[in-house]
């Protein structure tokens, strides 16, 4: 599903509506002939999908972002999915305002990238990152990793952002990445171990241990890049249940 497939972004359109343009045949933006809708609201729909060309002409899709409910936002995917970027980061806790991030992790175009505090993770480095996404992706970094950054970093962090946890729910998939990853048959490559397990690693490598450093980027980097197919399979779930759907005759 693209981004030209959907109007609940529009003032005055809910799923049900849309829902209704959909099952009257209007499944694109080219479709719409004002039918359907009453003419105030034909009007919004009209300017929105003029506005919504010169958006995807401009590869920007944070106009869409703004208007689309957390739980929809995997619509935008399809539309940027080379320009992507996964994240994931690891922590010595859970509280931003006395504890430290210990590295990230960026998933872009089939490239994966990690930063080490101490090393090359800085304020500078990451803001770049980020610049060159079009759309950032994380599992609950709405609550946890942006704002982690955003507070030990001195960073906005503006890039249209879906986190993975809300269309996760909305399919009923529910509890952390790797419990869901394991319901929806997604395998890791390297052993699995826990958040505390990470805080532990990265004090065994602040005492020496080069390791524990390697296994601690080692689980963040798989955190990171499972996140992708994760999207791709959430996304073809979402697809059939909320479009796909809506286009069969009853």
């Amino acid at each position: 599903m693209r981004i030209e497939n959907s109007f609940i972004p529009v003032h005055g359109v809910g799923e049900t509506t849309e829902r209704r343009l959909w099952e009257n045949g209007i499944t694109h933006w080219e479709e719409f002939d004002g039918s359907v809708v009453g003419d105030t609201l034909a009007d919004r729909i009209d300017a929105f999908i003029d506005d919504g060309w010169t958006h995807l002409d401009d590869g920007d899709v944070s106009p869409f972002a703004e208007r689309l409910p957390a739980s929809s936002r995997w619509r935008l995917y399809e539309n940027v999915r080379q320009e992507t970027c996964f994240l994931d980061i690891e922590t010595t806790g859970l509280d931003a305002s006395c504890n430290d991030v210990t590295t990230v992790s960026l998933h872009r175009g089939g490239d994966t990238k990690t930063f080490v505090q101490g090393r090359d993770l800085t304020a500078n480095r990451l803001s770049r990152e980020l610049e060159e996404s079009a759309l950032l992706v994380t599992f609950n970094g709405q609550r946890f990793d942006v704002p982690f950054l955003e507070t030990c970093y001195d960073l906005e962090i503006s890039v249209p952002h879906v986190d993975l946890l809300y269309p996760c729910k909305k399919l009923g998939l529910d509890g952390g990445l790797k419990a869901i990853e394991q319901e929806v048959g997604i395998e890791r490559d390297h052993p699995d171990i826990s958040g505390r397990d990470a805080v532990r690693l990265w004090h065994e490598y602040e005492r020496g241990d080069e390791s524990a450093l390697e296994t601690l980027v080692e689980y963040n980097r798989a955190d990171t890049k499972n996140m992708q197919p994760l999207l791709d399979v959430v996304a073809d779930r979402l697809h059939e249940a909320v479009f796909e759907a809506a286009r069969q005759p009853e």
